[in-house]
């Protein structure tokens, strides 16, 4: 039910988001006469912040499209390699990637999209040869391509560094550090050639005792079985993984706004009070952010819950 309930509003306020947009726009019609009145500019201004909230979202891309290898501005190829039910691996190619360094950037299966490192992919492009793990929307795979766990994450990242070949650099970029991690020692302990040449990780939860956060809290002050019981829903019958198990996206997300949600309404704040002034430049990199900050997916309950088990409550990996 909890996801019937969030689908049902989040159908309502689509409506409610193409109403406001569309009174938006009236209002700031030259045309219109009403919108010469002092008020006007204010009201159209918080249908627009109304309207872009209240959006839809789906997935983002990276367009990418080109980048700056020694002063000059190359085309960048995005493929898709190595795909299977719960990822794929893109590569990022230019005409200076042929002896560039090998990286795999690992993204985060933490509710939101790869696209959400563009900026990290941007800037490796000019001096390396860039792949970067995409994760698909659990919701999206049929429940006849089986479970996918923290341990299938780790078998997935073995089989991309034999997909790229030896020699690879490896970036996990937070949640990603222990799977990428746990990945090098076993590809290590095994005398893979296609073990990374180096493994950098940044801000990843290793040993969660050491600086706890909220998270860290959160997952520690609570049984594994409230985990279970409130955080987990089905996926319903109209989407492609219907009956699956997953963690959702949209209650990430509340998590993520309610942890810093004064920050949140400032930046909305900001945005109104930007497009009231007419500064549109500004308001639409508010706008850039948030796009991507609520464009979420879903995980399965089982690489969640194994995850809080694993790495937040039991703290195996450092043992």
């Amino acid at each position: 039910m909890l996801y019937h309930a969030f689908d049902m509003q989040k159908n309502w306020l689509a409506g409610a988001s193409a109403l406001a947009t569309a009174g938006a726009q009236v209002m700031q019609h030259p045309a219109n006469p009403l919108g010469y009145f002092g008020g006007s500019p204010m009201f159209a201004s918080a249908l627009e912040v109304f309207a872009h909230a209240a959006a839809p979202r789906g997935k983002p891309g990276f367009d990418l499209h080109e980048t700056i290898v020694d002063g000059e501005t190359v085309r960048v190829t995005e493929t898709v390699e190595a795909r299977r039910p719960f990822g794929q691996l893109k590569h990022f190619q230019h005409k200076g990637t042929k002896n560039a360094p090998k990286l795999l950037i690992v993204a985060p299966m933490s509710g939101h999209y790869a696209t959400l490192l563009r900026g990290t992919v941007e800037r490796m492009l000019p001096g390396h040869d860039v792949w970067i793990t995409d994760w698909r929307d659990a919701r999206n795979v049929p429940l006849e391509e089986g479970r996918f766990d923290l341990d299938d994450y780790i078998d997935y990242l073995i089989g991309w560094l034999e997909h790229i070949g030896p020699g690879a650099h490896v970036l996990a970029v937070c949640q990603p550090s222990v799977p990428s991690y746990a990945a090098a020692a076993i590809m290590s302990a095994d005398r893979n050639k296609c073990r990374p040449r180096t493994l950098t990780m940044m801000g990843g939860p290793i040993d969660t005792r050491k600086a706890p956060t909220a998270v860290n809290q959160h997952a520690t002050t609570r049984p594994h079985a409230w985990f279970q019981e409130n955080v987990i829903a089905t996926v319903p019958a109209y989407y492609p993984g219907a009956g699956r198990r997953v963690y959702p996206g949209f209650l990430q997300l509340a998590g993520f706004m309610s942890m810093n949600l004064g920050n949140h309404m400032m930046s909305h704040w900001e945005m109104f009070r930007h497009l009231v002034e007419g500064d549109g430049e500004s308001a639409d990199k508010t706008k850039e952010f948030y796009d991507e900050y609520r464009s979420v997916c879903d995980m399965t309950a089982e690489f969640y819950l194994q995850t809080v088990d694993v790495v937040f409550q039991r703290h195996l990996l450092p043992r």
